[in-house]
């Protein structure tokens, strides 16, 4: 019995339908069977079935002996389903890599619930990609499973038949099939949702739902649409043949209603001539299935007045009307904006004529978000070494406390903001400016950068729609223009910089500035700042500190920190840093030994207070390198990262330490003492070697010196990584507890 029968229905789709089953067979998860059916097509829809069947064994093949239309193929692939759960792929559509392997995880995690909900994004020709607008509904916060009461906004989910994973049993014992005609998955997809006992949601898309230019069956015009009247008809027999399902109705009505008046206003569905019939059939079924005290949202009142009184002309004057009034009220608004927005751009352009001051530099992080990273380590260093260099931060006002008082804080899109990048000769940021931003003679703009790349970057994310997302490349290329000089901290960054921001800069291979501190702090350093975190005394504390995800909406932990904690007992803490990106912390859980650190303003502290690191992808592992301290890596979803986003290397086959692909390997690496092994030492020296050359302590001298102070030559030369001594791990044995002391020695010295 496999794990999951997928249900793949075939008609007239010979140039998509190979495409879409072998993104079921090339899954990592491989307990499956693929029951393909072919529904009697007339192209060569079934010999593509049974070519792949040939070479898998895992293809069941159904051929029909006539067409029966999509719900009853569906019905028929049933027929030959013996997996633990049922999923549905329409034959035009794909399966996203690692797809299988998350529906897996999170049934296990959730108990095998009746259904799984997971999201989709629909792709277009364009090659553009658009996640469901109502994926903040598959959220996986809160209990899980849970039952349809519990969380009713999932019915705003497109209701589709094949974004759920069903299990079988369930819908054997319901007797849940499909019916004839178009729109067969509504009375599939309400009644299913209600019946279920128990529902768990994925956030993530697992279903690429193709947008055709032609040939989508709902996208053409017959008199087959009519065929919505009998499938709500359908689903409403079903509720009053369960009275404990009453509370529903007055939530079906509305969908209804908004479903009936989308396809009557949608061009080209409805034949010509056939447009009244489809009004007073619509009219009928309002007057059948109305319920009272059924309220409406005032957006939809109109589309709801339409059907109730199959008044077409009345709608059209009506929606005309509101679409005036809305104009008309966003232009006040509109006019405001845009007349504060052109007195700025006025006051700008006079700022633009007036001298560029020599000794004044402007510095910017992170979009705003206060003083850190390498422009914040070379703002200190220009302090110390040119005090006669004026300083000020671009940050928001909730970032203000982070700015020394020694320089000037300027809030975006202000007065003063646009004269500093008008006037100020040293433009400072790890990331873009403005795109306004006038770069003129005189004026020297420094992109620091944050981090070294492992994931794609600038031009090579023009194939990755889902990490690009609605990136505009000839903007970032206009921006790449106003480069003068951009940081690189090793070879391998210089090589990627310079391909996908390519530019007429000139690249400075000195090391990133804020990996100075590693080689400057000392042990009563660390004790400070160990202690100011509330880290208990003679622990190990691990930092958690995972990337962010392009596939997935919201992020979230794959890792249950407060299991990994209670399986490593008491000498160990966990320290949580969530990304920038995440609009939540990765643990709910706060206590001594389960620290959020996600706010706290320098990342760069919380690597000296660790003793060890845990990332996936994060260029943070590079940075931490430096240490010279254990890294492990969490790699359970390397497959769906590198095909959503891309990488410049295979990270699990040259790691800077341990590799786990699973929270059980996690926990052992730690329960035995590998992360620290000599396996893990020998990784991280050949990864120091590799990406480490230049950050010994001095890269933000070189680049005051080289920049601000104009010295091209004597600029410090670069200690080698053997003669360096960053700051010991604060945890060593000595500082375990008693009934620790010599563990090391006990532990085993490789991971098998």
């Amino acid at each position: 019995m496999p794990r999951f029968s997928v249900i793949v229905p075939a008609y007239k789709v010979q140039a998509y339908l190979h495409e879409s089953l072998q993104s079921v067979l090339r899954q990592s998860f491989t307990d499956l069977e693929l029951i393909a059916v072919d529904d009697c097509s007339p192209d060569a829809s079934g010999d593509i079935i049974d070519e792949l069947a040939a070479t898998d064994a895992r293809i069941k093949p159904v051929h029909l002996k006539e067409n029966v239309g999509l719900g009853r193929a569906r019905n028929a692939g049933m027929e030959h389903a013996t997996g633990d759960y049922l999923l549905f792929l329409d034959s035009d559509d794909t399966l996203t890599p690692g797809a299988l392997q998350a529906i897996a995880d999170r049934l296990k995690e959730t108990g095998s619930p009746d259904v799984l909900v997971h999201d989709y994004a629909r792709t277009y020709w364009t090659g553009e990609t658009v996640r469901n607008q109502h994926s903040a509904q598959l959220t996986e916060e809160g209990e899980a499973p849970f039952q349809l009461a519990e969380r009713p906004g999932l019915l705003k989910v497109l209701m589709v038949v094949w974004n759920k994973a069903y299990r079988r049993e369930f819908i054997e014992r319901e007797g849940f099939l499909f019916p004839p005609g178009y729109y067969e998955d509504t009375p599939w997809t309400y009644p299913v949702l209600m019946a279920a006992e128990t529902i768990a949601t994925l956030d993530r898309v697992c279903v690429h739902y193709r947008q055709r230019r032609q040939g989508n069956i709902l996208g053409t015009t017959s008199r087959k649409h009519f065929d919505i009247f009998d499938q709500y008809d359908r689903v409403f027999a079903f509720v009053d043949a369960r009275p404990e399902l009453a509370r529903w109705r007055p939530v079906l009505f509305r969908r209804m209603v908004d479903h009936y008046s989308t396809v009557f206003t949608r061009r080209g569905r409805l034949p010509r001539g056939s447009r009244a019939e489809f009004l007073r059939k619509a009219r009928a079924q309002y007057r059948r299935h109305h319920v009272k005290g059924a309220q409406v949202q005032p957006r939809t009142r109109l589309r709801h007045g339409l059907v109730k009184f199959a008044a077409h002309r009345t709608y059209r004057a009506l929606w005309a009307v509101r679409a005036v009034k809305n104009r008309l009220g966003g232009l006040t608004t509109g006019i405001r904006r845009a007349l504060r927005g052109g007195l700025l751009q006025l006051h700008y352009r006079i700022q633009l004529r007036l001298p560029v001051r020599d000794n004044y530099a402007v510095f910017s992080a992170y979009w705003g978000r206060g003083h850190s990273c390498n422009p914040g380590a070379i703002a200190e260093k220009l302090h110390e070494l040119a005090p006669q260099i004026r300083t000020a931060w671009i940050a928001e006002s909730a970032h203000h406390h982070t700015v020394p008082t020694a320089s000037r804080k300027l809030t975006p899109g202000t007065a003063a903001y646009w004269t500093a990048l008008a006037r100020a000769k040293y433009l400072v940021n790890n990331v873009n400016f403005d795109r306004r931003l006038k770069k003129r003679p005189g004026q020297v703009l420094i992109q620091t950068q944050h981090g070294t790349p492992l994931k794609h970057m600038g031009l090579d994310l023009q194939d990755r729609p889902a990490a690009a997302r609605d990136m505009d490349f000839g903007a970032l290329m206009a921006n790449v223009d106003k480069w003068d000089y951009v940081l690189s901290a090793n070879r391998h960054s210089t090589l990627i910089w310079e391909r996908v921001f390519p530019g007429s800069y000139k690249t400075l291979e000195y090391g990133y500035p804020r990996n100075d501190l590693f080689q400057r702090a000392t042990s009563k350093d660390v004790a400070r700042i160990r202690e100011g975190l509330g880290i208990p005394r003679g622990t190990v504390a691990i930092l958690y500190a995972p990337t962010y995800r392009d596939y997935r909406r919201t992020q979230r932990t794959s890792v249950d920190l407060e299991r990994m904690l209670r399986a490593l007992g008491p000498r160990f803490t966990v320290l949580t840093r969530a990304h920038h990106s995440y609009d939540a912390p990765l643990s709910r859980a706060d206590s001594a030994r389960l620290i959020d650190v996600s706010d706290h303003p320098s990342v760069e502290s919380l690597c000296l207070a660790s003793d060890a690191l845990i990332t996936d992808y994060s260029s943070l592992m590079f940075d931490y390198a430096n240490l010279d301290r254990p890294i492990v890596v969490y790699a359970d979803d390397w497959e769906a990262y590198e095909a959503a986003r891309g990488t410049y290397f295979d990270l699990r086959a040259c790691p800077p330490g341990t590799v786990a692909r699973s929270e059980d390997e996690l926990i052992d690496i730690f329960a035995t003492g590998h992360w620290r092994g000599s396996r893990s030492t020998q990784l991280r020296t050949a990864f120091r070697e590799r990406f480490c050359g230049c950050d010994d302590g001095r890269a933000a001298e070189r680049v005051v010196r080289h920049v601000f102070l104009g010295e091209s030559a004597g600029l410090p030369a670069v200690v080698p990584l053997a003669e360096r001594r960053p700051v010991p791990a604060p945890a060593t044995g000595d500082h375990l507890p008693e009934q620790y002391q010599g563990l090391t020695a006990l532990l085993p010295s490789e991971h098998p």
